[in-house]
Protein backbone atom coordinates (compact mmCIF):
# COMPACT_ATOMS: atom_id res chain seq x y z
CA UNK A 1 0.00 0.00 0.00
CA UNK A 2 1.38 3.41 -0.97
CA UNK A 3 1.28 6.65 1.01
CA UNK A 4 -1.53 7.86 -1.25
CA UNK A 5 -3.51 4.65 -0.61
CA UNK A 6 -3.16 5.16 3.15
CA UNK A 7 -4.29 8.77 2.82
CA UNK A 8 -7.40 7.64 0.93
CA UNK A 9 -8.08 5.04 3.64
CA UNK A 10 -7.77 7.73 6.34
CA UNK A 11 -10.21 10.02 4.53
CA UNK A 12 -12.65 7.14 4.13
CA UNK A 13 -12.52 6.35 7.86
CA UNK A 14 -13.05 10.03 8.67
CA UNK A 15 -15.91 10.28 6.19
CA UNK A 16 -14.21 13.07 4.25
CA UNK A 17 -14.74 13.22 0.49
CA UNK A 18 -11.77 13.67 -1.80
CA UNK A 19 -13.05 16.95 -3.22
CA UNK A 20 -13.49 18.34 0.27
CA UNK A 21 -9.98 17.23 1.25
CA UNK A 22 -8.42 18.78 -1.87
CA UNK A 23 -10.17 22.06 -1.14
CA UNK A 24 -9.12 22.07 2.53
CA UNK A 25 -5.47 21.30 1.76
CA UNK A 26 -5.32 23.63 -1.21
CA UNK A 27 -4.35 21.16 -3.95
CA UNK A 28 -5.81 20.95 -7.43
CA UNK A 29 -9.09 19.12 -7.99
CA UNK A 30 -8.43 15.47 -8.82
CA UNK A 31 -5.05 15.40 -7.01
CA UNK A 32 -5.88 12.11 -5.31
CA UNK A 33 -7.15 10.57 -8.54
CA UNK A 34 -3.94 10.95 -10.55
CA UNK A 35 -2.02 7.80 -11.50
CA UNK A 36 1.08 8.87 -9.59
CA UNK A 37 1.49 7.26 -6.14
CA UNK A 38 3.78 10.05 -4.95
CA UNK A 39 2.58 12.69 -2.48
CA UNK A 40 4.83 15.71 -2.06
CA UNK A 41 6.30 16.49 1.36
CA UNK A 42 4.48 19.83 1.27
CA UNK A 43 1.10 18.11 0.93
CA UNK A 44 2.01 15.65 3.70
CA UNK A 45 2.90 18.54 6.03
CA UNK A 46 -0.33 20.41 5.22
CA UNK A 47 -2.31 17.21 5.82
CA UNK A 48 -0.62 16.67 9.20
CA UNK A 49 -1.32 20.27 10.21
CA UNK A 50 -5.00 20.06 9.21
CA UNK A 51 -5.71 16.58 10.61
CA UNK A 52 -3.85 16.53 13.93
CA UNK A 53 -5.25 13.13 14.91
CA UNK A 54 -3.53 11.51 11.90
CA UNK A 55 -0.45 9.48 12.80
CA UNK A 56 2.09 10.84 10.32
CA UNK A 57 4.41 7.87 10.87
CA UNK A 58 1.62 5.50 9.78
CA UNK A 59 0.84 7.66 6.74
CA UNK A 60 4.45 7.64 5.51
CA UNK A 61 5.60 4.13 6.44
CA UNK A 62 2.43 2.15 7.20
CA UNK A 63 3.74 1.30 10.68
CA UNK A 64 1.74 1.84 13.85
CA UNK A 65 -1.87 2.95 14.16
CA UNK A 66 -3.70 5.28 11.79
CA UNK A 67 -4.81 7.66 14.54
CA UNK A 68 -2.81 9.13 17.39
CA UNK A 69 -3.78 7.88 20.81
CA UNK A 70 -2.83 11.14 22.55
CA UNK A 71 -4.90 14.23 23.21
CA UNK A 72 -3.79 16.67 20.50
CA UNK A 73 -4.50 19.54 22.91
CA UNK A 74 -1.89 18.15 25.29
CA UNK A 75 0.90 17.09 22.99
CA UNK A 76 3.91 15.60 24.73
CA UNK A 77 7.47 15.85 23.45
CA UNK A 78 7.23 12.67 21.36
CA UNK A 79 4.16 14.04 19.60
CA UNK A 80 5.96 17.28 18.83
CA UNK A 81 8.78 15.23 17.38
CA UNK A 82 6.40 13.84 14.75
CA UNK A 83 5.91 17.34 13.41
CA UNK A 84 9.64 18.12 13.21
CA UNK A 85 11.48 17.94 9.90
CA UNK A 86 14.86 16.81 8.65
CA UNK A 87 16.65 17.91 5.46
CA UNK A 88 16.37 15.81 2.32
CA UNK A 89 19.70 16.19 0.52
CA UNK A 90 19.53 16.19 -3.31
CA UNK A 91 21.49 13.21 -4.66
CA UNK A 92 22.96 15.45 -7.35
CA UNK A 93 24.04 18.08 -4.83
CA UNK A 94 27.52 19.53 -5.13
CA UNK A 95 30.40 18.15 -3.09
CA UNK A 96 30.24 19.30 0.51
CA UNK A 97 26.46 19.81 0.48
CA UNK A 98 25.73 17.24 3.19
CA UNK A 99 28.37 18.67 5.50
CA UNK A 100 27.19 22.22 4.86
CA UNK A 101 23.53 21.36 5.43
CA UNK A 102 24.20 19.59 8.72
CA UNK A 103 26.36 22.49 9.85
CA UNK A 104 23.46 24.85 9.17
CA UNK A 105 24.96 26.26 5.98
CA UNK A 106 22.86 26.32 2.81
CA UNK A 107 20.16 24.30 4.54
CA UNK A 108 17.65 26.37 2.64
CA UNK A 109 18.77 24.49 -0.49
CA UNK A 110 17.40 21.27 1.03
CA UNK A 111 13.78 20.16 1.09
CA UNK A 112 12.51 19.62 4.64
CA UNK A 113 10.41 16.50 5.26
CA UNK A 114 8.62 15.27 8.40
CA UNK A 115 10.66 13.12 10.78
CA UNK A 116 9.95 9.39 10.37
CA UNK A 117 9.49 8.16 13.95
CA UNK A 118 9.98 4.45 13.20
CA UNK A 119 13.58 5.09 12.16
CA UNK A 120 16.46 5.33 14.65
CA UNK A 121 17.68 8.86 15.27
CA UNK A 122 18.98 10.33 12.00
CA UNK A 123 20.23 13.63 10.57
CA UNK A 124 18.99 13.68 6.97
CA UNK A 125 17.55 11.61 4.16
CA UNK A 126 18.54 11.21 0.53
CA UNK A 127 16.76 9.59 -2.42
CA UNK A 128 19.10 7.06 -4.04
CA UNK A 129 19.64 7.07 -7.80
CA UNK A 130 20.92 4.31 -10.07
CA UNK A 131 21.10 0.54 -9.67
CA UNK A 132 24.56 0.00 -8.16
CA UNK A 133 23.10 -0.98 -4.76
CA UNK A 134 20.43 -3.36 -6.06
CA UNK A 135 18.83 -5.58 -4.90
CA UNK A 136 19.15 -4.23 -1.34
CA UNK A 137 18.63 -0.56 -2.21
CA UNK A 138 16.69 0.40 -5.34
CA UNK A 139 16.77 3.59 -7.33
CA UNK A 140 14.08 5.83 -5.83
CA UNK A 141 14.44 4.45 -2.30
CA UNK A 142 14.89 7.10 0.37
CA UNK A 143 17.51 6.32 3.01
CA UNK A 144 17.86 7.97 6.41
CA UNK A 145 21.42 8.69 7.51
CA UNK A 146 23.21 9.40 10.79
CA UNK A 147 26.37 11.49 10.63
CA UNK A 148 29.39 9.72 12.13
CA UNK A 149 31.35 12.24 14.16
CA UNK A 150 34.21 9.94 15.12
CA UNK A 151 35.83 7.94 12.32
CA UNK A 152 36.80 5.28 14.88
CA UNK A 153 33.10 4.40 15.18
CA UNK A 154 32.65 3.60 11.49
CA UNK A 155 30.89 0.27 11.03
CA UNK A 156 32.96 -1.31 8.29
CA UNK A 157 30.93 -3.31 5.79
CA UNK A 158 27.76 -1.29 6.45
CA UNK A 159 26.18 1.03 3.88
CA UNK A 160 27.26 4.65 4.24
CA UNK A 161 26.58 7.85 2.36
CA UNK A 162 29.88 9.62 1.79
CA UNK A 163 30.12 13.34 1.08
CA UNK A 164 33.24 13.51 -1.10
CA UNK A 165 35.15 15.70 -3.51
CA UNK A 166 33.65 13.52 -6.26
CA UNK A 167 30.11 14.11 -5.04
CA UNK A 168 27.76 11.90 -3.03
CA UNK A 169 28.57 8.18 -2.88
CA UNK A 170 26.29 5.46 -1.46
CA UNK A 171 28.28 2.27 -0.84
CA UNK A 172 29.38 -0.34 1.65
CA UNK A 173 32.73 0.86 2.92
CA UNK A 174 35.92 -0.80 4.17
CA UNK A 175 39.27 0.38 5.56
CA UNK A 176 41.95 0.53 2.83
CA UNK A 177 45.02 2.24 4.29
CA UNK A 178 44.92 5.92 3.34
CA UNK A 179 41.81 5.21 1.28
CA UNK A 180 38.27 3.97 1.79
CA UNK A 181 37.18 1.01 -0.32
CA UNK A 182 33.67 1.43 -1.72
CA UNK A 183 31.69 -1.70 -2.65
CA UNK A 184 28.34 -2.00 -4.44
CA UNK A 185 25.78 -4.74 -3.92
CA UNK A 186 25.31 -5.03 -7.68
CA UNK A 187 28.20 -7.24 -8.92
CA UNK A 188 28.24 -5.39 -12.24
CA UNK A 189 29.83 -2.44 -10.46
CA UNK A 190 33.46 -3.13 -9.43
CA UNK A 191 34.79 -1.83 -6.09
CA UNK A 192 36.87 1.34 -6.05
CA UNK A 193 38.79 3.32 -3.44
CA UNK A 194 38.79 7.00 -2.59
CA UNK A 195 41.38 9.00 -0.63
CA UNK A 196 40.32 9.71 2.95
CA UNK A 197 41.38 13.33 2.52
CA UNK A 198 38.71 13.69 -0.20
CA UNK A 199 35.90 12.59 2.14
CA UNK A 200 34.11 15.43 3.93
CA UNK A 201 31.75 13.31 6.03
CA UNK A 202 30.74 9.71 6.76
CA UNK A 203 27.04 9.00 7.23
CA UNK A 204 25.65 5.61 8.26
CA UNK A 205 22.41 4.47 6.61
CA UNK A 206 20.01 3.66 9.47
CA UNK A 207 16.67 3.37 7.67
CA UNK A 208 15.08 2.90 4.26
CA UNK A 209 11.73 4.02 2.93
CA UNK A 210 10.36 2.46 -0.26
CA UNK A 211 7.21 4.14 -1.60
Amino acid sequence: MTTKDRLKEFLSVKGIGRNRYETQIGVSRGYLSTKSDVISSEVIEKTADFFQDLNLDWLITGKGEMLKSVNVNRMNDSTHEILKTKPRIPYTAAAGSITNALDGVKEYDCEQIPVIQSFPKYDFTIVVRGDSMQPNILGGDEVACKKIDEKSFIQWGKVHVLDTAQGIIVKRIYEDGDKIKCVSYNPEYPPFSIDKKDIYSYNLVVGLLRI
